[in-house]
């Protein structure tokens, strides 16, 4: 955008000496677009590729998309990894919360890609509105998809913001500056988002052209996705003080109908691998390529980061998972959570996990010396292969990460990245918000088999965890709970803890437990008591502290305070 409107300068200063011609004021200058022009089947039908094409616009300077700074950081899974705090020290700054401002340029950056991305869709719908069905068969379709798309950006908001100015396809681009980010109330704004979800799965076809276009089946996952998060009510102190069960009831049916569309993998291990992606527990992902005619191909730049340091690699060693966070994949003798003592232990490399039970989801998600990296037995990680071990030790987030030899891996100096795709829904997630409302229902016993079903496919999922040998790399034991003989009576409360520990290892290093912490209500007890052990093993992390009340969301950015004229309200407690 930045070049286009250089070309149009330079251009107009190349014509300034034909102002004086009669003809030329007469005539459409040649590369200027009319607006209405472009409402055009053709037309329209690029604008929603380009509206797509932002689910997967990462940059590691410009507000990933991914979600492990947001997500991961701030909630116990990982450290930030890389060259020490002061490399990319925003993300540093995410990780231990007491420097956060709201002049934070990362934050602002990140806002702003959020709505770049929320633009391009209201300019696709302001032309799909403009157009006949007649002249555009596929008009309500294309609708669906940008009000799908347009839900999910400012769901991404939603979480990251708490206020956020809800803007759409109606509101005269004169207009925004009068458009307030407390315009909705926190609930009111769940409504519009859940709104436009309900939409999408009401007018959406089952199956849609492309794989990766939204259908019907996508937005009924997000639907109850959003429902679940909208279902905890939380006061303008971010206090949780209510949970509406009408909204819990409604998820529960919307998850009872995906289960006859998807199911689990086999293997844990289908949901990170090239050659598996799309398959039957994906929903909703972003559908990256490579070789597709364009410079790099569409690659996951939100990784681009997070590979090993080593001579197949090269850069950058973030996204680094926690001591405590492998420690919860500790289990006792029945294969159950350590749900009181897993940190009493260090797990550090090969041999412990040969001398300790562990859940086999461990070496799915992180790189362990000693241990083959990415289901390769003859390539070995090893703790050199961290950037600096000696700030935040030797592990690495792998679920993300390809080989070099994968055909979908690709180099764009310094950095690397692959095709393969990033899930944002998959099916595991769909049967644990089941499960979780359920057990806030006060209906429990019919959200066991639920987790059963995860921790039994955990269990099923160690054929590619083996040595050159052929030998298990780990003592895996995870066993389904099966009250009153390997665990308590199922309970409502011993059930909570069950699933919530349960949603910590199905999707460790994805992102997604900051999230789950804050709507549950329980971030501050969470993570500072995460930070107490874990300041005696990381020292840069001595000044962290999680501040209640203020921490649960980010601070509106100072420079869209001051772009909005101090019509933007600052979240609570900045």
């Amino acid at each position: 955008m930045k070049n286009i409107f250089k070309y149009i300068a330079i251009s107009a200063i190349l014509l300034l000496p034909l102002n004086a011609c009669d003809s030329f004021l007469e005539e459409s200058p040649q590369g200027v677009g009319d607006s209405e022009a472009l409402n055009t089947p053709e037309s329209i039908e690029k604008m929603v590729i380009a509206a797509y094409s932002c689910l997967g616009n990462d940059n590691y300077q410009d507000g990933i998309k991914a979600l492990w700074p947001y997500g991961d950081l701030r909630s116990g899974d990982s450290y930030k990894g890389g060259a020490g705090p002061g490399d990319a020290n925003y993300f540093n700054i995410i990780e231990t919360f007491v420097y956060m401002q709201e002049d934070l340029s990362y934050l602002d950056t990140k806002w702003y890609a959020e709505y770049i991305a929320i633009a391009r869709c209201n300019d696709a719908l302001g032309r799909i509105n403009a157009i006949s069905e007649t002249d555009y068969p596929k008009k309500i379709t294309r609708e669906s998809e940008m009000r799908f798309l347009r839900a999910h950006f400012y769901f991404g908001l939603k979480i990251l913001f708490k206020h956020v100015p809800y803007i759409d396809e109606t509101d005269e681009t004169a207009n925004y500056i009068n458009i307030s980010n407390v315009e909705y109330t926190d609930k009111q704004l769940w409504d519009i988002i859940i709104n436009e979800f309900r939409y999408a799965a009401e007018h959406l076809p089952n199956d849609n052209e492309d794989i990766g276009r939204a259908n019907k089946w996508m937005a009924k996952a997000y639907l109850a996705k959003a429902l679940m998060y909208a279902a905890y009510e939380q006061d303008e102190k971010n206090n949780v003080t209510t949970i509406d069960k009408t909204k819990l009831t409604e998820a529960v049916n919307l998850c009872d109908e995906l289960s006859a569309h998807y199911s689990l993998a086999a293997d844990f291990a289908n949901n990170f691998l090239c050659e598996t992606e799309n398959g039957p527990e994906s929903i909703f992902a972003v559908q990256h390529s490579l070789n597709d005619g364009t410079l790099r191909g569409r690659l996951d730049w939100g990784a681009m980061l997070n590979y090993p340091m080593n001579p197949e690699y090269g850069c950058c060693g973030f996204h680094s998972p926690s001591q405590n966070m492998v420690n919860a994949f500790r289990t006792d003798e029945n294969g159950l959570p350590l749900f009181d003592s897993f940190n009493n232990k260090d797990l550090l490399n090969s041999d412990d996990l040969l001398a300790n039970n562990i859940d086999p989801r461990l070496n799915h998600t992180v790189a362990i010396p000693g241990v083959p990296y990415k289901y390769d037995p003859e390539f070995i990680y090893e703790s050199t292969w961290a950037r600096d071990a000696s700030t935040y030790g030797s592990f690495l987030s792998m679920k993300e990460t390809v080989l070099p030899d994968c055909p979908c891996f690709a180099t764009a100096a310094p950095f690397m990245s692959s095709s393969k795709n990033r899930d944002i829904i998959r099916y595991d997630d769909v049967m644990l918000w089941k499960a979780e409302a359920l057990i806030e229902l006060g209906r429990p016993d019919e959200a066991l088999p639920l987790i059963n079903a995860i921790r039994v496919r955990a269990a099923n999922s160690t054929a590619r965890l083996v040595d050159v040998q052929g030998d298990k790399t780990g003592k895996f034991i995870v066993s389904p709970y099966n009250p009153g003989i390997n665990c308590p009576e199922w309970t409502q409360s011993f059930a909570r803890k069950a699933l919530r520990w349960e949603r910590r290892l199905e999707f460790s290093q994805e992102g997604f437990h900051f999230f789950d912490l804050v709507r549950w209500g329980i971030a501050d007890e969470f993570v500072n008591s995460y930070l107490a052990v874990e300041k005696g093993r990381r020292s840069y992390l001595k000044e962290a502290r999680f501040t209640k009340n203020r921490d649960e969301y980010f601070p509106i950015p100072k420079n869209q305070i001051n772009f909005s004229k101090k019509l933007y309200q600052q979240n609570y407690g900045w």
